[in-house]
């Protein structure tokens, strides 16, 4: 008779599309208006297959959509994590449910920021729970085996939709509908998480990752100020001079494809960076890495490889807790 016992997963809610509760089982759009979140626990009771997966303790952290997430509540769910690790040991992995609109964001600031030795994977849905074909459930039970699977240990902060396991670092929304829409387009998935239960890995992340980077957010209640200013043809200064005038301490370009902006902006940015502002420069593309040319070295520019211009944004938050200098910065750019 086999008496092993079963994997312990945390279950911390958030909100978002996979806990809303719409209207009725067609309202597919109109929910993020009008839904009611459900908490984690009653997430559990409409889909009781994700505790054949494991031991699953409920954790109620939000009950919102993901817009209303950023870097105050990115801290406060890297205490609540560490938390639970500690209140609820032995732990083997931790769920943590989110809107899927800036899931990517937390998911790469906790890669960046966790200090737990244990898979901890984002989930959200397309489609509501309360709605016809939604992919809510069989979501919720792939993250759950991913997080309690062995095969999973040591990737960094995971992200799990529509039976694709992919890396916080590299994953993206892609679609604003469709149920595949997060998509890591430079290097791929790491593996699926498949209907027979088995959580399948092909390649393992080579960037640093959660619990071997070099931040620390405990005790912070907020992150230094960066903001994106997207380039566009014609674009101007007026963004990047309010965003130097509202106190930015970092500027992250999303510039025109492989890493160039338009005159009057570049004219902005060398000013934001003589006066302290970090500037890194990133790109709109969506794909390929900007690569360091001589003439942004001499600027005091920072490069963001292939990272998107928002999850560049949180690399910068976190690097100017630690230093203002862009050659460290740079350096920290090169290695997560």
């Amino acid at each position: 008779m086999n008496t092993k016992a079963k994997p312990r997963v945390a279950l911390i809610g958030t909100g978002g599309t996979i806990s809303s509760i719409g209207r009725g089982s067609l309202d597919l759009w109109e929910y993020m208006d009008t839904s009611r979140k459900a908490e984690p626990d009653e997430l559990l009771a409409r889909f009781p297959e994700a505790a054949e997966a494991a031991e699953i303790v409920s954790v109620r952290f939000r009950a919102v959509g993901s817009t209303a997430i950023g870097p105050a509540e990115w801290i406060a769910l890297d205490a609540a994590v560490h938390d639970a690790v500690a209140r609820e040991a032995p732990l083997d992995g931790v769920v943590i449910t989110h809107g899927t609109a800036t899931l990517e964001e937390t998911a790469y600031f906790l890669n960046l920021a966790i200090r737990v030795d244990l898979t901890v994977v984002i989930v959200g849905a397309q489609r509501p729970a309360s709605g016809l074909s939604s992919d809510a459930g069989m979501n919720l039970v792939g993250a759950v085996r991913v997080a309690a699977a062995p095969e999973a240990r040591g990737l960094g902060v995971l992200v799990v939709l529509n039976d694709e396991i992919q890396a916080a670092r590299e994953v993206t929304k892609t679609s604003t509908l469709r149920l595949e829409t997060f998509r890591s387009a430079d290097v791929g998935m790491l593996g699926y998480a498949d209907p027979d239960g088995r959580v399948a890995i092909y390649r393992r992340p080579a960037r640093r990752h959660a619990p071997g980077t070099e931040f620390d957010v405990s005790g912070r209640l907020d992150l230094p100020r960066v903001d994106i200013a997207y380039s566009y043809a014609d674009a101007d200064r007026t963004a990047i001079d309010a965003f130097v005038a509202a106190g930015a301490r970092g500027i992250v370009s999303a510039s025109l494809a492989p890493g160039m902006t338009t005159a009057v902006e570049q004219t902005a940015l060398v000013e934001a960076r003589r006066r302290g502002v970090l500037v890194v420069l990133s790109s709109r593309a969506g794909s390929g890495r900007v690569l360091p040319r001589a003439v942004l070295r001499e600027r005091g520019f920072v490069v963001a490889d292939n990272l998107l211009p928002q999850k560049a944004r949180i690399l910068a938050m976190l690097a100017l807790t630690r230093s203002e200098d862009p050659v460290e910065v740079q350096r920290m750019f090169d290695q997560y």
